[in-house]
């Protein structure tokens, strides 16, 4: 998120004796800035992630970064109905799609979409979160695809009234074609609030994941220590 030669983040290279090689630094320009997300990489050794600021128009990025250190910015998301703010990683399809989330935009309630850029650098918003019970405000948790293209995630906010008339945020689905599916609601009680990490999905179709608040307040802190779950299908 930050460091680097302009202090805007770097992509790095840790190898497996602890000698860091730093791939690429940000200049926080149109190339991108503040790296939060997670990377994906191809069988080629190429390395896709996003930028939460920087782009053309400030906003954030999708990028690609070649096996030399040369950075292509695949999309710059200009703040309306396309998102603004992207802060998960990306998941990659066989095709060399990209899959991810905005923290914001997206025109209806300013509450983030789901998109996908496609390897020429197109972007497609598969859905727009309204700031009701479908969610709102994606941040840091990277999709999960299954076999058949549907795409899980979780949203921080949304999903009804409770954490202070926010939401506590959901579990959802956004099927192939786009349609969305809130698989859980969080109430802030011993079930958890405010997921920000991603899920694990197995081969039964069961969701892993963790949430930061709710729980038992058995450690002083309000709301809860969070908890981990389980979603079944």
């Amino acid at each position: 998120m930050q460091g680097g030669s302009y202090s805007n983040g770097t992509v790095f290279e840790l190898d497996k004796t602890g000698k860091e090689t730093v791939l690429y630094s940000f200049a926080g320009g149109t190339d991108g800035a503040s790296p939060f997300g997670s990377l994906v990489r191809d069988s080629a050794g190429n390395l896709y992630g996003t930028t939460y600021y920087g782009g053309a128009s400030g906003m954030g990025a999708v990028f690609e970064l070649d096996n030399t250190g040369h950075e292509t910015v695949l999309y710059s998301f200009a703040g309306g109905p396309d998102g603004v703010y992207p802060a998960a990683g990306l998941v990659r399809d066989a095709k060399g799609n990209l899959y991810g989330t905005t923290f914001n935009g997206g025109g209806r309630g300013n509450e983030g979409v789901v998109f996908k850029v496609s390897k020429v650098g197109k972007e497609t918003v598969l859905y727009r979160f309204a700031a009701n019970r479908d969610g709102a405000n994606p941040y840091l948790a990277d999709l999960v695809r299954d076999a058949n293209g549907n795409l899980y995630g979780v949203t921080n906010r949304g999903g009804g009234t409770g954490c202070g008339g926010s939401g506590c945020g959901v579990v959802f689905k956004i099927s192939a074609p786009g349609k969305e599916s809130v698989l859980y609601s969080f109430t802030g009680g011993k079930d958890g609030a405010l997921p920000l990490a991603g899920l694990l999905r197995d081969n039964a179709g069961h969701l892993y994941g963790t949430v930061s608040g709710g729980g038992d307040s058995e450690c002083g802190v309000t709301g809860g220590c969070g908890v981990a779950f389980e979603i079944t299908p």
